[in-house]
């Protein structure tokens, strides 16, 4: 994880965790949620305050929630005391085993790493996921150069096909930019099949 970027969120996690309990439910995610994911163990990779984790639980997939910041997983423990949440940051991801769920959540987070991390980091999401599971991944598309928000956050500039190549072993069952429902921004979004046997 960029540095800037975990510090900017364990600054201010608490105003972070209310504009995102303010945002309308983002209706598209969750239609693509139902409409691929296995009935199993999920994981939220940067989960942040915990409306998804919260949702998915609701909604028949069993959820942990995985982030980065101490912070905000203070605010989803505080909001979600019944549900799981631990530290863990991409790329590495380290603690999580190898094919230990049917299904992988990260949404709008990869922009946050440094460009050379990328790769790395959604192979390492897809390496999380049992033969046949699904990978959602999604980040905030920034053109031209790298920039950060007033916050100090990253968003990297980057190319969907730097993304792609890192998915070997999975077929493309989704693949768009869209504007999301929730934030209004403009995102790229995949959802993967994990085919490979090994």
């Amino acid at each position: 994880m960029d540095p800037p970027t975990l510090r900017a969120y364990d600054a201010a996690a608490a105003a972070f965790a209310e504009d995102w309990h303010r945002q309308p439910p983002p209706a598209d995610l969750h239609v693509l949620i139902r409409r691929h994911f296995r009935p199993g163990l999920t994981a939220d990779i940067g989960c942040g305050s915990g409306r998804e984790v919260a949702w998915l639980n609701a909604n028949g997939f069993p959820a942990r929630g995985y982030d980065a910041s101490p912070a905000l997983l203070r605010e989803a423990r505080r909001r979600y005391p019944q549900l799981c949440f631990e530290q863990a940051a991409l790329p590495a991801l380290a603690g999580l085993a190898e094919r230990a769920f049917d299904n992988v959540l990260c949404e709008t987070v990869i922009m946050h790493l440094p460009r050379d991390q990328i790769a790395p980091a959604a192979a390492r999401l897809l390496a999380l996921l049992r033969p046949g599971g699904i990978l959602y991944l999604s980040w905030r598309v920034t053109t031209g150069e790298d920039r950060r928000d007033h916050h100090g956050r990253l968003y990297a500039a980057f190319d969907a096909g730097l993304v792609r190549a890192s998915l070997a072993g999975a077929v493309l069952l989704v693949d768009e930019a869209v504007v999301s429902v929730s934030s209004g921004r403009l995102i790229h979004r995949l959802v993967a099949r994990r085919t490979d046997m090994v």
